[in-house]
C-alpha cells in the first residue's frame, strides 16, 4: 500500500487525512488484501473491533476507520448520514491508492457498508454486514420510540469512557446527539437498492440481536450474492464487541475464522444467485 497523494499525518495512535472537509482518523495494521473496518454508532475502532483486530491483521491489511464525529475524527457542520460516511470512506481509499477493498461493517457501520455497495460499487470487493438492518420495520417499534426521548444518560458507560480517552465531553455529547438524530431520520433502503449490490456479501446476525434473524435472512436473500450466518449472541457479542467483555469466549475466534474463509474464497465460489 502506498499513501499516494493523501494528506496524511502520522501520530503515535494512527494517521489522519483531510477527507471531504473533515480530519479523518484511521489505522493500518498487518499486510495482505485490504480489509476496511467500519464501527458501530457511538463507538470507536476499539470498542467495536478491539477483540478481533489483532487476529484480523494476521492475514489482512486492516484499515480501521473512525467516521464523522466519532473517536479521533473531526465533525462537519452537517448531519451524520450513511451516504456521507460512505463518501468519506470511498475518498479515503482513493487517497490511499486502494482501488478495491473488502468491507466489514458492524451495526451503523454495516449500514455504511451497504451504502458503499450501492453508491460506490467499484471500491467494494466483498461485504460483511454484521448486526445491521435496511428497513425500519425490522426493529421493534419501541426502539424507534425510545429515540424520540433519548437521553445522554442512556448511552452505555463503556462507550463514554472510551470516547473520553480520546476526546472531550463536548465532543461526546455532540456525537451522541448526531447519532440520535440520524436514527430519528432513518429511512429504508428499497428492495431495488439492495438488489443492486453485486458484491458477494456475508450477512451476520446474533440469535439475540437487535435486528432479528428473520430480517437477516431476508437481507441475505435480497442481496444477489448474499450468504448468511446466524451465531449465538446479542448485538456484536459473537465477535467480542466492548459491551460484551467475556474474554473467555471462543466465539470471536470462530467468527474471524468464518469471515477469513469467506474473504479468501474465489469470487466464483461465493457469487451464487439465490
Amino acid at each position: 500500500m502506498t499513501t499516494g497523494n493523501t494528506q496524511a499525518q502520522t501520530t503515535e495512535q494512527g494517521r489522519y487525512a483531510q477527507v471531504n472537509g473533515i480530519k479523518m482518523y484511521y489505522e493500518i495494521h498487518g499486510t495482505g488484501a485490504p480489509l476496511v473496518l467500519l464501527h458501530g454508532g457511538g463507538s470507536t475502532i476499539y470498542t467495536s473491533f478491539g477483540r478481533i483486530l489483532p487476529t484480523l491483521a494476521q492475514s489482512h491489511q486492516v484499515i480501521a476507520i473512525e467516521l464523522q464525529a466519532h473517536g479521533h475524527t473531526g465533525d462537519r457542520d452537517a448531519p451524520e448520514t450513511f451516504e456521507q460516511d460512505a463518501n468519506d470512506v470511498a475518498e479515503l481509499l482513493r487517497q490511499l491508492d486502494i482501488p478495491k477493498a473488502d468491507l466489514f461493517g458492524f451495526s451503523n457501520g454495516g449500514q455504511t457498508a451497504l451504502e458503499l455497495g450501492i453508491k460506490h460499487p467499484k471500491v467494494v470487493n466483498k461485504l460483511i454486514i454484521a448486526s445491521a438492518f435496511y428497513k425500519r420495520d425490522a426493529i421493534p417499534a419501541g426502539f424507534w420510540e425510545g429515540f424520540k426521548d433519548s437521553k445522554f444518560s442512556d448511552m452505555p458507560q463503556v462507550y463514554k469512557d472510551e470516547y473520553l480517552k480520546i476526546n472531550d465531553q463536548a465532543g461526546l455529547i455532540n456525537m451522541f446527539n448526531k447519532d440520535v438524530q440520524r436514527m430519528l431520520r432513518f429511512k429504508d433502503w428499497t428492495k431495488e437498492e439492495i438488489e443492486s449490490i453485486q458484491a458477494p456479501a456475508l450477512v451476520v446476525i446474533g440469535d439475540r440481536d437487535l435486528p432479528p434473524p428473520e430480517h437477516a435472512v431476508e437481507m441475505a436473500h435480497t442481496l444477489p450474492h448474499g450468504r448468511l450466518a446466524i451465531l449465538p449472541g446479542a448485538h456484536g457479542e459473537y465477535f467480542g464487541e466492548a459491551f460484551f467483555p467475556d474474554k473467555g469466549s471462543k466465539m470471536p475466534e470462530l467468527f474471524v475464522a468464518m469471515i477469513n474463509e469467506f474473504l479468501a474464497a474465489p469470487v466464483s465460489h461465493t457469487n451464487l444467485s439465490n
